[in-house]
């Protein structure tokens, strides 16, 4: 299952990943966006503080406030703000020479990395269709998209306040038209994708007509007919979920320009039931991509620049690609968990698994760094975590959501496992992978837990000492097998005062991980200028995923010794340490070079130093 919103990896260009500085931002929730100047998050437990939802351009005419609440409950306040003359109020059209007849595209993204790998599937859809132009901001456009995240109760709130607004722009398209603050052609059509359209379904087509097509994630390949459907005045829908859906054959519309990461998707559902999750109930069982497709789209973003990819699944790890294997084998043979581990899922086709995936694209691409997210503990057998130590392309930070630290609640959350198996996981991790970095997800407040099982909480996050964690205050979720079996019973007031101090137990360790990193020389991936000071300081991250700043200034070329230069997006530059907080490591750059040599000559000290 997709264990969190974790997987939040800092890309500039689509999330803004901002710092934690106090203690009073409680839970998290991401926002993914295509337009830099959008990017916000709210209420961040860790690592951000909260801001506000994205904007449009400044409303001067009518709207004051309007709240809206899924119980089709509607209250409208307008307040005219201009008088209009009768001829002021016609709409003032776009010629049609300068839009697509199709209309163009505008979208928005909640939620995790997988949301944003989905809706580049979606614009490749839309693309193939006719559908090739895509605006910046909702007054420009005939097609709204907002892809949404059913995980928390505060993603779907954000998500209902966005379609407010839409809503208005539909509602008072004309008189925005008139006054300059649309320039669509018509009345946009309000397109919901991804989990919370699953979920909701009939409830979110019927609130008011705020929205035209419900569109689950199983289902996007049906697009394009269900906007027709709406020109001949019906409402389209289709959650229909597949258990063979992996949209192996689109290639992605890729949100974000000359970048030089990106998000691959390479299984999609999960079948570990946890029992506060709903992700299995909106987007299906596990299945998953056949390797050669993964490849071939590794190798184009290869040719288009890309030096660091992240493999995405709701349970990345359990990746297994029966493809290719026409043999059926006994239920759960060969098939290797972690040391202590169970599962409930029974395998009955076991192909290529995960090792086998990342063994393929890290000997194929050795100048290419390979992340994945999320992963479950229980599928972490031995030879991934070998393989990962001798492949120095494969990061060595390793998500390893616990979502508690004590045993009963494991087992009411149906995870699979106990405090000390997980403690025991960590330890041959870190013994097979010594300089490995750590991060996890915690749940406070669950359904009956006691201020004992959440201090043992505390003291796994002290034992474990992480390098990054995502945090959250319990959100009981509809179908979950919690929602049917337990009562959330831990009042609102101590959830929140659970998570400050699990926050701030976590700062006190997360600390000694960065500045362990004083003093060392780290590859970085160089990729944009430091917002703080875009003129002088560049931004990166390390092989950890430690956010790495230096001065831009001229250093030698590893691969040209007569050349110096200032480095740019895209290289890989040595950097020493020499200071760090909680969330940043500060260096000074040494030299530009490629990832093979820099480990090559790690290995050639090394070898030096033993003899």
């Amino acid at each position: 299952m997709a264990s969190s919103l974790s997987s939040v990896i800092n890309q500039p260009h689509l999330a803004q990943r901002l710092k934690l500085h106090r203690p009073s931002s409680l839970t998290t929730f991401t926002i993914f966006h295509h337009k830099h100047k959008h990017q916000h998050r709210h209420n961040a437990s860790f690592p951000h503080p909260y801001t506000s939802l994205p904007r449009s351009r400044p409303l001067n005419l009518i709207i004051a406030s309007r709240t809206f609440s899924p119980s089709n409950t509607l209250h409208l306040h307008f307040i005219p703000q201009a008088t209009l003359t009768a001829s002021e109020a016609q709409p003032r059209f776009v010629p049609d020479t300068e839009v697509p007849p199709t209309g163009r595209i505008y979208h928005e993204t909640y939620g995790c990395q997988m949301n944003v790998n989905d809706m580049e599937i979606v614009l490749s859809i839309m693309k193939n269709a006719g559908y090739g132009e895509i605006v910046s901001v909702p007054e420009s456009a005939e097609i709204i998209f907002i892809n949404t995240c059913a995980i928390r109760d505060n993603a779907e709130q954000k998500v209902w306040q966005r379609l407010n607004y839409f809503w208005f722009l539909k509602r008072h398209w004309k008189n925005n038209v008139a006054t300059g603050r649309s320039q669509s052609l018509h009345p946009p059509k309000v397109v919901v994708l991804g989990c919370m359209a699953e979920r909701l379904k009939e409830k979110i087509l019927d609130s008011d007509k705020m929205v035209d097509v419900v569109c689950g994630p199983d289902a996007y390949r049906d697009l394009p007919r269900l906007l027709e459907e709406v020109d001949y005045g019906q409402k389209g829908i289709n959650t229909l979920l597949s258990l063979e859906e992996t949209y192996a054959d689109i290639n992605p519309v890729r949100i974000s320009k000359n970048s030089v990461t990106a998000f691959v998707s390479v299984m999609r559902g999960c079948n570990n039931m946890c029992s506060f999750c709903i992700v299995p109930f909106t987007r299906g069982r596990e299945r998953s991509r056949p390797v050669e497709s993964i490849v071939r789209e590794v190798a184009e973003l290869w040719k288009e620049g890309v030096k660091e990819v992240t493999l995405l699944g709701q349970n990345v790890n359990s990746y297994n690609d029966a493809s290719e294997i026409e043999r059926k084998v006994e239920s759960g043979s060969n098939w290797k968990l972690s040391e202590g581990f169970s599962s409930m899922a029974k395998v009955k086709n076991m192909g290529l698994r995960f090792s086998d995936l990342l063994d393929r694209l890290s000997s194929e691409f050795p100048e290419m760094r390979f992340r994945f997210t999320s992963p479950h503990p229980k599928d972490f057998p031995d030879e991934l975590l070998y393989l990962m130590r001798e492949r120095h392309n494969i990061c060595k930070l390793i998500h390893l959501p616990a979502q508690t630290g004590s045993s009963p609640v494991l087992e009411r959350m149906r995870r699979g496992y106990t405090r000390e198996a997980y403690l025991d996981l960590v330890q041959k991790i870190r013994s097979i992978i010594p300089d490995v970095a750590l991060s996890s997800d915690f749940i406070c407040g669950f359904c009956g837990e006691t201020e004992e099982e959440h201090s043992e909480t505390l003291t796994l996050v002290k034992a474990v000492g992480y390098d990054m964690a995502f945090m959250f205050a319990y959100s009981m979720r509809e179908k979950t097998h919690a929602h049917r079996n337990y009562v959330d019973d831990v009042p609102e007031e101590i959830k929140q005062r659970r998570l400050a101090e699990l926050i701030e137990t976590f700062r006190g360790s997360t600390g000694q991980c960065f500045d362990s990193q004083i003093g060392t020389t780290q590859l970085v991936l160089v990729e944009g200028p430091n917002k703080r000071a875009p003129d002088t300081e560049l931004m990166g991250k390390s092989d950890k995923g430690h956010r790495v700043l230096f001065v831009n200034m001229p250093i030698p070329d590893r691969e040209d010794i007569n050349t110096k230069r200032n480095p740019v997006v895209g290289d890989y530059v040595e950097v020493r340490i020499t200071r760090s907080t909680r969330a940043s490591l500060f260096g000074e750059a040494l030299a530009i070079t490629k990832l093979t040599s820099f480990y090559n000559n790690l290995d050639k000290e090394a070898v030096a130093f033993s003899m």
